[in-house]
């Protein structure tokens, strides 16, 4: 692994980017009430996959798309960009930035799930515990608030749960390709595939949406979490990972979590209940026990963001 010489530098990224992730939530649930949810995930994965293109041709040494791998791209796409980044926006239409921050911070747990089903990992008794407490916390935090069921919270949650396992799926099902392209080719290549797929409804959304009525807000928001998070954050996480080793980098993702359900609150005013507060202890717990004990693989480089 290369050794950054200025580490100062090296970590002040890494903290924007965590931040910027976490202000992720807040930002996309804020702007959800100017530019509805639909319109909002259709146009960021576009924006992305667009904004994506100009950085691969400007990058030295790129990685060309091997044609055996197009149909590969194109469900990496679909569950990690479509999928993934799509549910997010739309479950934060339904429920609270608070769940969606918990709940998306269950996505390493599952991605072990999904890899001992395809015998890629060995499951021991810590990281049996440590699953059974985050999905026991996930059922808390779902039905365990009475206001949260009669206003339809629960339906979000179960949206997002959708797209944390979207992302679980790409992330195993990456290991494929991901040792013949480099970070921003394979990037690129996902990230058009699910502008292509999304596309139809963009124009769809574009043709109904009334764009006087937008706003400022909704503009901002729609560019924060394209340009910002989409994009930027990713390329310095990769990058990082070139002088930081990834289950380092990992631990300090876990903090994107305490940090936006902060925010949420002070922000947003969304309260603290005791089924969030329960359910965030369990869930946290449980991820840091079934990762703390993984010992085969380190986390994803990609388990972060929404």
């Amino acid at each position: 692994m290369e050794r950054y010489r200025h580490p100062v530098l090296l970590y002040s990224l890494i903290a924007f980017t965590i931040l910027a992730w976490s202000c992720n939530f807040v930002i996309a649930k804020a702007a959800i009430s100017y530019l509805d949810a639909w319109s909002m995930t259709s146009f960021r994965i576009i924006l992305s996959g667009a904004l994506m293109l100009p950085i691969y041709f400007w990058t030295p040494h790129r990685a060309k798309i091997h044609s055996k791998d197009v149909w590969t791209f194109v469900i990496l796409g679909f569950f990690g960009v479509v999928m993934n980044r799509g549910l997010f926006i739309v479950g934060l239409n339904y429920t609270t930035a608070g769940h969606s921050a918990l709940i998306v911070a269950v996505g390493p747990v599952i991605i072990l799930l999904l890899a001992r089903m395809m015998k890629l990992e060995v499951i021991t008794l810590p990281k049996v515990l440590g699953m059974a407490l985050s999905f026991i916390g996930v059922i808390i935090l779902v039905g365990g608030d009475e206001l949260h069921l009669h206003t339809g919270g629960w339906v979000g949650d179960l949206i997002t749960i959708g797209g944390t396992t979207g992302f679980a799926i790409f992330t195993v099902m990456a290991k494929k390709v991901a040792q013949h392209y480099d970070t921003i080719s394979l990037n690129t290549f996902c990230n058009l595939a699910g502008a292509i797929i999304v596309l139809p409804l963009g124009i769809r959304q574009a043709a109904r949406l009334d764009w006087s009525s937008v706003g400022w807000q909704g503009w901002t928001g729609l560019a924060y979490t394209a340009v910002i998070s989409s994009v930027i954050a990713y390329l310095i996480y990769f990058w990082a990972l070139k002088h930081v080793a990834a289950s380092r980098l990992a631990a300090c993702t876990y903090a994107e979590t305490p940090i936006a359900a902060f925010l949420s609150i002070m922000l947003l005013g969304e309260k603290p209940t005791a089924a969030l507060i329960f359910g965030a202890v369990l869930i946290l717990a449980g991820v840091y026990l079934a990762e703390f004990w993984r010992g085969i693989e380190e986390v994803p480089p990609d388990t972060a963001g929404a």
